[in-house]
Formats: structure tokens, C-alpha cells, sequence
């Protein structure tokens, strides 16, 4: 079974808004909102590979960040183990810089079924720190 760590921004604004990219209709979990991140490289932490993953994805630089959750999650084909990085401030605007599209979304807004499922605790979490 094929294991992979992944570092994952959850880029919060002063408006209680999440940024968040929708998945490309040929990859894994197709079509799906996610937050922005990707694999961890060897060698790499997971602060290093948020820090890059956001730059390569939707062209902010993290300044401040703290570790939101880590999670493990089985999927038929594979396991991986996801950290989720809350941003609170950088530098750029955050933008698709893949093509793929992106946008602010309300805390409040944010469905855990328009994401992979492995999200679900976290946006419950997150519901739950800064919704009440």
C-alpha cells in the first residue's frame, strides 16, 4: 500500500474565510474542494513543504503558521498522513497559479461533503475553534 505524508494550508483571513482550490477532474478525489497543499518531499519537513507547496500552488510565502492537526487516513489504495498547517499571515495574494480555481469561503459556508473525507474532522475543528 502506497503511504504519503502531505502538508496542507488552511489560509485564514481577517473575515473568517478560508482559501480553497477545487481539485483537477483527473486526480485523486476528482473535482473535490481541498485546502492547498501537497506531498512532503524526502528530506523535507513538514513546515518546509507547506511553505513550498503554498508558493508553488497559490503563490503566497506563509509568514506565520502553527500546526492545526495531523491526521492519518486509510483509503483503499493508500495511507497517508496529513498536516494541516493553519496560515494566518503571508506574503502575495493567494491566487490558482495551477489553473486550478480558487476563492474565499465563509467558515460558516464550508461543507465537509464538497471535500475529501479525510478532511472532516478538521473542518469540524475549525467550525468548532472560530464559529462556535
Amino acid at each position: 500500500m502506497k503511504k504519503l505524508q502531505i502538508a496542507v494550508g488552511i489560509i485564514r483571513n481577517e473575515n473568517n474565510e478560508i482559501f480553497i482550490t477545487r481539485r483537477a477532474a483527473d486526480a485523486h478525489m476528482a473535482n473535490k474542494l481541498e485546502f492547498p497543499g501537497g506531498k512532503i518531499e524526502m528530506g523535507e519537513t513538514p513546515e518546509q513543504a507547506v511553505v513550498r507547496e503554498l508558493q508553488e500552488e497559490v503563490g503566497i510565502t506563509p509568514q506565520h503558521f502553527s500546526l492545526f492537526e495531523k491526521l492519518e487516513y486509510e483509503f483503499p489504495d493508500r495511507h497517508i498522513t496529513l498536516w494541516f498547517w493553519l496560515v494566518e499571515s503571508w506574503e502575495g495574494e493567494p491566487w490558482g497559479k495551477e489553473g486550478q480555481p480558487g476563492k474565499w469561503m465563509s467558515l460558516v459556508g464550508l461543507n465537509a461533503d464538497d471535500f475529501p473525507p479525510a478532511n472532516e474532522p478538521v473542518i469540524a475543528k475549525l467550525k468548532r475553534v472560530y464559529v462556535g
